[in-house]
């Protein structure tokens, strides 16, 4: 299984559970100059920004680990000028990560809600 597959499989994984969880998908794979937001979703009053990582083993770690310090100043950019675009406060925002195995016999979902807060920076 290629990377880019994956990470469709995963996103599609992921998109089905949060729904299941209750939250409203309002975008996938949004894109603006900053990069590029796997979901933005609602749950409840709050906006998600959701970011999806899968593998198909631990050997190069839990994929949630690969949402580091950089990643997450480039999801926050995202998130600022998804607001401005769309005109909305930033009063309720949340980010949250999604965490999926793809083993071939155990495959496992994993919601981490509030993983990090707004990141500043370059």
């Amino acid at each position: 299984m290629q990377n880019l597959q994956t990470g469709k499989i995963g996103e599609e994984m992921a998109a089905a559970y949060l729904e299941e969880a209750g939250y409203r998908i309002l975008e996938r794979n949004y894109r603006c100059p900053f990069g590029e937001i796997d979901i933005v979703a609602q749950e409840g009053d709050t906006l998600v920004f959701v970011e999806v990582k899968s593998r198909r083993s631990e050997n190069y770690g839990l994929p949630q680990l690969a949402v580091g310090p950089e990643k997450q100043r480039r999801i926050s950019k995202i998130s600022l000028f998804y607001l401005q675009s769309h005109r909305l406060e930033p009063s309720d925002v949340r980010f949250d990560v999604v965490a999926i195995l793809l083993r071939p016999k155990n495959p496992s979902i994993e919601l981490i809600k509030d993983a990090f807060e707004l990141a500043y920076g370059r």
